[in-house]
Parts: C-alpha cells; sequence; structure tokens
C-alpha cells in the first residue's frame, strides 16, 4: 500500500468525495453533488480529476429517458484513499498538547 499524502485526494471536495464512495460501492452524480452543495460543473471538473489520475470511474446509464452517472471508486482509488487518511490520522496523533506528557 502506498503511503503519505496525495496531492490529488487532499483538496476538500475531492477528498470528501472519496470518503463518500469508500463506504459504497458506487453513488450517483446527483447525490454528490446534494451533499457537497455545489454544482454540476464544479463537481464534473473534481471528477475529471479523479478520473484521470485513475480514483475513480463514472459509469452513464440511461433510465426513463434521462441520463444518470455512477460515481464508484477504483481499487487504486481505494487505496490511496486508505494510504491518505493513514497519513491524516498519524499527523493527527503525533500533534502534542500541553496536557500531554512530552517524550
Amino acid at each position: 500500500m502506498r503511503s503519505g499524502f496525495d496531492e490529488v485526494i487532499h483538496p476538500l471536495n475531492r477528498l470528501q468525495i472519496c470518503a463518500m464512495l469508500s463506504r459504497v460501492e458506487s453513488l450517483s452524480f446527483a447525490t454528490i453533488r446534494d451533499a457537497l452543495a455545489v454544482s454540476d460543473s464544479v463537481l464534473s471538473k473534481q471528477l475529471k480529476v479523479l478520473q484521470e489520475a485513475g480514483y475513480v470511474t463514472l459509469r452513464k446509464e440511461s433510465f426513463n429517458s434521462r441520463i444518470h452517472a455512477w460515481v464508484a471508486l477504483t481499487p487504486l482509488g481505494r487505496t490511496v484513499f486508505t494510504a491518505h487518511m493513514a497519513e491524516l490520522r498519524r499527523v493527527a496523533d503525533s500533534v502534542v498538547t500541553d496536557d500531554r506528557p512530552r517524550p
């Protein structure tokens, strides 16, 4: 597994997208858009970056004469997200406050 921060995932919207997708097989474009409270164009741009990195896939289906888009993390995306979160936890756990004894 890769370790460390991933600059593609780290920006807040992309981190939230990956976090939502990490718990499910896939989510609809509309569900992600509404959860993030962003426009279609903002979400499209964020997903394009994640797609180009190989972290997500976008699948379009026709339903009742409308196109519905589904987004899923790829195996690489899951691996990188897991490593990124582990690094965030490591950094958070390494913070020393005045209340904790210092080594």
